[in-house]
């Protein structure tokens, strides 16, 4: 049985060679019916193929060319966020060497008195400081009653001490009474904390007597008859002076020379003036 299947194959073969070399030997012409046929099948898919293949090949390219576009993309951003966050950084850095000079500035302008320099860490009021707290406390020599500048003059006053913090009522606050008097005449007055009336950027002086000579513009300091803030520090400037009829009493408005919306760092005044008067009283007994 196997030896009958390899001889019909053997056969086969041999027939297929024998029409092989037939055709081979056959004249190109009697050929080019079948090749045209092929040709005619086999062209219009090669083509399709190729612009099949082609289109792949270049939608691959450009995938591969957005994918290195992004990647690029990714780089230059981070690169961006890298410099904003250093120019971001170097800003705070010169403003904050500003304020300080500013701070330092004021320091130099009144030397009679000690000072601790604190920062300011919270506030009870969105808008405004009218009440805030430093990170200074009774372990730096902080105590209640010891005035407070920023840039420009004077804040405010301590209220309350903790080891490491204090509380500040400046004097914008509602309940804030600061005397004062005109630099130029002498002519003291009363500078009343408002937040209404702070909104338009000033405080509301009163108990001026109708002789005072202060005037629009006059530097409006604390006095030497102030119970609780030392003499001499710049509370602001004399503005809308005129007569009260009715009391026979001069009112007006003040400039406030310290910025209550933007307070990060003060200096704290370590003598007090009761201190200072129990002191003198001392001197003198003596």
């Amino acid at each position: 049985m196997e030896n009958r299947r390899s001889r019909y194959i053997f056969i086969f073969l041999t027939v297929l060679c024998i029409m092989m070399v037939v055709l081979s030997s056959i004249k190109d012409g009697l050929m080019n019916p079948l090749r045209n046929a092929v040709g005619t099948i086999l062209v219009p898919m090669q083509s399709g193929v190729n612009r099949v293949g082609r289109g792949m090949y270049l939608q691959w390219e450009k995938h591969k060319s957005l994918l290195e576009a992004e990647a690029e993309n990714q780089k230059l951003q981070a690169k961006i966020d890298t410099l904003t966050e250093e120019n971001n950084i170097l800003k705070q850095n010169e403003e904050e060497l500003q304020r300080l000079r500013e701070l330092y500035s004021l320091d130099q302008e009144y030397l009679q008195y000690k000072k601790v320099a604190a920062r300011v860490i919270a506030k009870d009021s969105e808008n405004w400081f009218q009440v805030f707290r430093i990170d200074k406390g009774s372990k730096d020599g902080i105590k209640v009653d010891q005035n407070v500048m920023a840039k420009g003059g004077l804040v405010g006053i301590v209220t309350d001490v903790g080891l490491n913090y204090a509380t500040v009522r400046s004097i914008i606050d509602d309940e804030s009474r600061v005397s004062c008097m005109g630099i130029q005449s002498s002519d003291t007055c009363i500078v009343a904390g408002d937040l209404r009336l702070y909104e338009e950027g000033r405080l509301r002086v009163t108990n001026m007597k109708k002789d005072a000579v202060i005037q629009d513009g006059d530097r409006i300091v604390t006095s030497n008859i102030s119970s609780k803030f030392l003499p001499g520090i710049l509370v602001g400037f004399a503005i809308d002076i005129e007569v009260d009829e009715k009391r026979l009493m001069k009112n007006g408005y003040l400039i406030p020379a310290a910025d209550f919306t933007n307070l990060q760092e003060v200096l704290v005044l370590t003598d007090r003036k009761d201190d200072r008067f129990q002191k003198e009283s001392s001197n003198v007994g003596e």
